[in-house]
């Protein structure tokens, strides 16, 4: 019967090591990849979990769980603990000062938010009745495209294709009355 490596590492093998790393490398690095936000902290996570897995050789039980089953078990813990200790990092981090300045968008006038408003009906109006029925009622009473589809009797496709036109139109209709008014106040 051959030694499972971990015990042969604990035990000071020194070329056990090498074999543990060609043998369970694929594993942890499979792991450590998925559960990481890169690939460097992936690395840096499969380094630490083998110095953990020698430092640990001499706590695995043969009789309590496979090897392959320890050394997953092991590294899983180990991604799982950094995962917490990276969220608290980020949670505890101060707000930056300087970020605050440009937190907040500019504020918008009423007036220009009416004059907006105005020119977005007037954009909606000029849309094929289809299109401008989808989102009049995606906006004005906040349906989602399934329910429109039912209300309209039009299939979801056609309304998803409906919205997603409409929209485009919309907007291009709104950045060239946008343009024809900043041209008239320039003229002024």
């Amino acid at each position: 019967m051959q030694v499972p490596l971990l015990t042969r590492i604990a035990s000071g093998d020194t070329r056990a090591v090498d074999e543990c790393i060609d043998r369970y490398g694929g594993l942890v690095w499979s792991l450590a990849r998925r559960l990481s936000s890169s690939v460097a902290d992936a690395e840096d996570a499969v380094q630490e979990i083998f110095v953990d897995l020698w430092k640990n050789a001499d706590r695995f039980r043969e009789d309590l769980a496979s090897e392959p089953n320890f050394v997953a078990m092991l590294a899983r813990r180990r991604l799982i603990d950094r995962l917490r200790k990276s969220r608290r990092e980020l949670e505890s981090q101060p707000i930056d000062e300087l970020a605050l300045q440009y937190a907040a968008p500019p504020q918008t006038s009423n007036m220009e938010l009416a004059e907006e408003g105005a020119r977005a009906v007037v954009c909606l109006e000029g849309l094929r009745s289809d299109e401008r029925k989808v989102l009049e009622l995606s906006i004005y009473h906040g349906l989602p495209q399934s329910r429109i589809a039912e209300q309209t009797g039009l299939a979801l496709g056609t309304v998803k294709t409906h919205a997603r036109r409409g929209l485009l139109q919309l907007r291009n209709c709104m950045q060239v009355r946008s343009q024809r008014r900043l041209e008239g106040v320039e003229a002024l």
